[in-house]
């Protein structure tokens, strides 16, 4: 190990600085006239998770995730035929067919769907801008 010359008030600053954003215990005090005292630093689950290369547990742990059912993705899609301009005869073969969708079938149009809404990105970006007041 090799010695970071650093002075009590850096060492204070920067384990104080860690603390702040969760990543130890620094164990520092600061007395009313200024002097430093030094207790057990310790570090906590997040620093240790930061240390680490895949991010630990706080990786996996703070991912979000979405479950749409079968439903819920037959329900908006249908709902986006029904708006359509297309004629009626139109709309009842696309309606039923989506209805009769295998889970894995739907699974791969909303992927496909997903991708597509993607590749428009521009229209997504000026609906983002007016969905969160930007």
């Amino acid at each position: 190990m090799h010695d970071l010359d650093l002075s009590g008030e850096q060492a204070a600053a920067n384990l104080r600085y860690l603390e702040e954003h969760g990543l130890c215990q620094s164990g520092v005090t600061i007395g009313v006239d200024g002097h430093l005292s030094f207790g057990e630093s310790t570090i906590t689950a997040t620093g240790l998770d930061f240390l680490e290369g895949d991010g630990g547990l706080s990786a996996i742990l703070g991912i979000i995730t979405v479950r749409l059912d079968g439903d819920t993705i037959r329900n908006l899609i249908d709902s986006k035929i029904e708006a359509s301009t297309i004629p009626i005869d139109e709309k009842s073969r696309l309606r039923k067919a989506v209805a009769n969708l295998s889970e894995a079938s739907l699974r791969a149009a909303t992927t496909d769907l997903v991708k597509s809404g993607l590749d428009h990105l521009p229209d997504a970006v000026r609906w983002l801008r007016s969905f969160a007041g930007v």
